[in-house]
């Protein structure tokens, strides 16, 4: 059974051109100086090195004698100004020949080697096209017209015997093909008999394609994945995943795991160490979204995000404030592929709403997904040998793949086994363990495997409190941070004092990287509301304050989160912020003077006159909120237009309508050192 039955259309150049470059209107001479210089370039490449040589050197061979010949024209007297009408068009089409002739050459070149075998047959009849292509020119081409000496017409003569003759052979090498089915045989035993290759015979396969370490594998892989994102159809997609797996598993058997120097590898960035565009951001929580979908009004939010405020109750658009003609939501699949995209270019593994149960049963994962399980066990019965790290380690990689790389790892029982390198003493194996996990944490139902592992939790604690390195207390912050995506691990998480003081602790003290990491994971964990007071009492909005400048963004979305759910105690601790809050609205990135604009709003509502004096204090407050309102985003102009009636009302002397009537809160907390008393 072929892996590959038909090539549809790609969202890439195919390997074969199909738009050949345009002539300009230059003159004869510069036409025949064009084919010199092309077919020059083509005589100096070299061919193919392990399938589609023949079809290759074919060519290149052809250019040689069409090189030859162009070289005697430019040196003869007699310029082109004597070519008839019918040469000049022979002449243009053989130069629209050689374009393509180096198209293909280049493009098989840097493709997959895989892949391209897969293809063989396709991408050997482009080659046995332009071979005929090239043997029409000739045989139109009027020899006799251009002057030239008997020696370089016998080179054309000779050249039109060898395109018939090249004609006559079948267009795909039978090497070629015999290597071909090789691979689709290893392929098909494993995905429908379960059969595991034999090494000997994924030795021949790799040596006949020229893979002989773990570093050309490595290539090979990323490039087979480019190939899945630059394919549309299901079957190109599933076909390319189904070699990826062979490769990862066939990289472990013949070269064994591998750890590369610190440089070489780093765990894929988290959301918080990425700049994501705004247009990706939902309008409502300002998070990246994950199922985009688009309103009556046009305006397009997170599905999760607008599906809750509907269900509220609210019958308006958030953004723009128009009354909805009607709750349906269409699903905006430009933008999901944009955002799909933009997280791969990013290194973020992000699972889109709907993808994380491990997809369809035809999807490019699944196709995979015998390799996968079998790479996993080799690995896991390899965890007990003494290169514990290096196996570690491909877990890692692994497990940032896919969906089903991360499912079949757990299903595996990889994580227990896993939280007993989380106290090692070797730090590169304690970053490998955790990161794995952190990692694993992507899928939803692995978030209740880890949670519910002996140890597991315990461990990842001890790694954020007293990790080895900043890298590894980082990754366990990003694994809370994933964990608390669900809202009762998110309760669960916020009762434990060392996951509170771990994380504030890192924020404080931690290199810019590593902050982010706790600040984003603080920022998931105070949306549960009970959770606000402890990281209050733990310090939360001393360690925010501190990070204004080196990490804005964040710092600010805490404060602001801080304050909306807290009580006073909270407005208390962020009253020495005020300030800060007022120089981020002015000189900030939008979304952080919406963001700072908002707790702004917030304390001023909770927290009485003495802090709206504050803040009227500061120098040129005024007209920062007058250039939000003016030329600030929607939800900016706001925000800043509720901060101008707080301040009016404060110089007016008019209190009462200031604040609304005191939160109860079911937190009980210390009693600060300066609380506000609001105006009743």
């Amino acid at each position: 059974m072929a892996v590959v039955d038909a090539f549809p259309a790609r969202k890439r150049r195919p390997l074969v051109v199909s738009d050949s470059p345009k002539l300009s209107s230059s003159s004869e001479a510069k036409l025949t100086r064009s084919l010199f210089v092309a077919s020059h370039e083509m005589s100096s490449m070299l061919p193919l090195p392990f399938f589609l040589r023949r079809n290759s050197l074919s060519l290149i061979r052809k250019a040689q004698i069409i090189a030859s010949v162009f070289d005697e024209l430019l040196r003869s007297q007699s310029v082109s100004n004597y070519y008839s009408q019918s040469a000049l068009l022979c002449f243009e089409e053989m130069l629209l020949v050689m374009h393509r002739i180096k198209s293909l050459i280049d493009d098989c070149s840097r493709a997959s080697r895989l892949w391209l075998l897969l293809q063989i047959d396709v991408v050997s009849f482009s080659f046995h096209e332009l071979v005929a292509d090239l043997s029409t020119v000739l045989d139109i081409l009027p020899v006799h017209d251009l002057g030239l000496s008997d020696d370089a017409q016998d080179l054309i003569s000779l050249l039109r015997k060898q395109c018939s003759h090249s004609m006559m052979f079948q267009f795909v090498d039978p090497r070629d093909d015999a290597l071909r089915r090789k691979v689709t045989d290893t392929i098909d035993a494993i995905k429908h008999h379960q059969i595991s290759p034999h090494h000997s015979t994924l030795t021949a396969i790799f040596n006949d394609l020229g893979f002989t370490d773990s570093a050309s594998l490595t290539d090979e892989i990323q490039r087979l994945e480019d190939e899945i994102h630059d394919h549309i159809d299901d079957r190109s997609k599933s076909s390319a995943a189904s070699l990826i797996g062979l490769v990862r598993y066939s990289k472990c058997v013949l070269f064994g795991p591998s750890t590369p120097s610190p440089p070489d590898f780093r765990r894929h960035k988290s959301l918080s160490d990425a700049n994501i565009p705004a247009d990706f951001r939902c309008p409502i929580t300002l998070e990246l979204m994950r199922d985009p979908v688009v309103i009556s009004t046009g305006q397009t939010y997170d599905r999760e995000s607008i599906d809750l405020w509907i269900q509220s109750g609210h019958s308006t658009c958030p953004k723009t404030g128009q009354v909805l003609k009607h709750t349906s939501l269409i699903p905006n699949r430009a933008l999901k592929n944009l955002i799909l995209l933009w997280c791969r270019d990013q290194k973020i593994p992000f699972e889109l709403s709907g993808d994380g149960g491990g997809g369809d049963a035809g999807s490019p994962c699944n196709e995979a997904a015998e390799f996968t399980k079998m790479m996993v066990e080799f690995l896991i019965g390899k965890l007990s040998a003494a290169d514990k790290n290096g196996i570690v380690f491909e877990l890692r990689a692994l497990a940032k793949s896919d969906t089903v790389a991360r499912a079949c790892i757990a299903e595996a029982g990889a994580i227990p086994k896993l939280v007993r390198y989380l106290g090692t003493e070797c730090p590169s194996l304690q970053i490998n363990a955790v990161t794995t996990i952190l990692n694993l944490s992507i899928l939803e139902q692995n978030k209740t495997r880890i949670m519910e592992t002996d140890g597991a939790l315990n461990g990842v604690i001890e790694v954020l409190r007293s990790g080895a390195t900043w890298e590894a207390k980082a990754n366990a912050a990003a694994t809370f941070f994933s964990l608390a995506g669900v809202s009762a691990y998110r309760r669960r998480l916020g009762r434990k004092a060392r996951v509170v003081s771990g994380l504030v602790d890192l924020a404080k003290r931690g290199p810019t990287s590593s902050k982010r990491d706790a600040l984003v994971a603080i920022l998931n964990l105070v949306a549960e509301r009970e959770n606000v007071g402890r990281f209050v009492e733990a310090g939360v909005v001393e360690a925010a304050g501190d990070a204004f400048r080196e990490l804005p963004e964040e710092a600010v979305a805490v404060v602001e989160a801080v304050v909306r759910r807290g009580g006073l105690m909270a407005v208390s601790a962020a009253f020495s912020l005020i300030r800060l809050l007022g120089e981020v609205m002015r000189e900030g990135a939008d979304t952080t003077r919406e963001s700072a604009a908002a707790t702004l709003v917030t304390m001023c509502r909770k927290g009485g006159s003495e802090l709206v004096a504050e803040m009227a204090a500061i120098p040129g407050i005024e007209r920062v909120i007058w250039e939000m309102i003016g030329a600030g985003t929607a939800r900016g102009g706001r925000k800043a237009a509720s901060l101008m009636r707080y301040l009016r009302r404060w110089a007016a002397g008019d209190t009462h309508n200031e604040t609304t009537t005191p939160e109860t809160h079911s937190i009980v907390v210390p009693t600060p050192s300066r609380i506000f008393t609001p105006v009743l």
